[in-house]
């Protein structure tokens, strides 16, 4: 293979290498590969790999392989960063429609260059014990603490719910959050594939909102949540009605750290 040409994106510390595949020439890349680049220290490292490519029936498609070189479920951070990408390529306007792993979405380039990405509707939240299960395109276990989370052990207690006999099989993420009040929360989420903490999710954090409000049993209406990653600010707003929460966005800034090239 010829040397392959990358971008380094972040999204409040969640980090990608994405490469233009509009013409294949990436395709061959296997799991191994996307290991090799995805390994810190050893390759270019970062919490993902994705690559751009054409869809017969909107802009682009998003293909997303986590760490491990594994494909993986939706990634909200990842998906505002494609995003971020394919606006600086000039393969959309400020906004589009793309097709991810679980299905459409609209995004949104804002002034400020962050960007606004439509989620999935979520119908469903379950319990285990006190905590929550849902998913926001990916499947996420949320606890709730009434303590600072800046020393707590996250990659312990994210192995002990991911490694556990109910989740081992399919994995799951693993978020811990402290409610500040009803429109603010703190956050950190140890991410499946990655099998380590991110300094931010954004399947997690959109799981973490939704959480907020199902356990703050807010009345039907339109809501707007902070969330304080590790890796910065993020916003989730959203529409309740009964069990449905529906209309939702991610909005949050997604930034090129550099461009490259690398020998395979």
């Amino acid at each position: 293979m010829a040397d392959i040409v990358f971008f380094k994106y972040q999204g409040t510390g969640n980090d990608f290498i994405i490469v233009d595949n509009r013409d294949g020439k990436y395709s061959q890349l296997d799991e191994a590969a996307i290991r090799k680049l995805c390994a810190r220290r050893l390759g270019i490292g970062a919490d993902g790999l994705m690559m751009l490519e054409k869809h017969p029936n909107c802009v682009f498609d998003m293909k997303y392989f986590n760490a491990d070189g594994k494909p993986s479920t939706m990634c909200g951070n990842g998906g505002r960063c494609i995003v971020a990408f394919a606006y600086a390529l000039g393969v959309i306007d400020n906004t589009c429609t793309f097709h991810a792993v679980d299905g459409l979405h609209t995004a949104q380039v804002l002034p400020d260059n962050t960007v606004r990405l439509s989620m999935g509707d979520v119908n469903q939240i379950l319990m285990d014990g006190p905590d929550y299960i849902l998913d926001t395109g990916s499947p996420h276990f949320v606890k709730i603490v009434d303590t600072d989370l800046s020393h707590m052990d996250i990659v312990d207690i994210g192995k002990s719910v991911r490694y556990s006999d109910t989740y081992r099989a399919e994995g799951i993420n693993v978020n811990i959050i402290n409610i500040f009040d009803n429109n603010h929360l703190q956050i950190r989420t140890y991410e499946r594939g990655v099998e380590d903490e991110t300094l931010s999710c954004g399947t997690g954090v959109t799981a973490s909102a939704i959480v907020l409000a199902h356990h703050q049993n807010f009345d039907d209406g339109q809501y707007d949540i902070n969330v304080s990653a590790r890796g910065g600010q993020l916003n989730v707003d959203f529409k309740k009605n009964g069990a449905l929460y529906s209309d939702i966005h991610l909005t949050g800034p997604a930034t090129m750290v550099y461009r490259g090239q690398i020998g395979m």
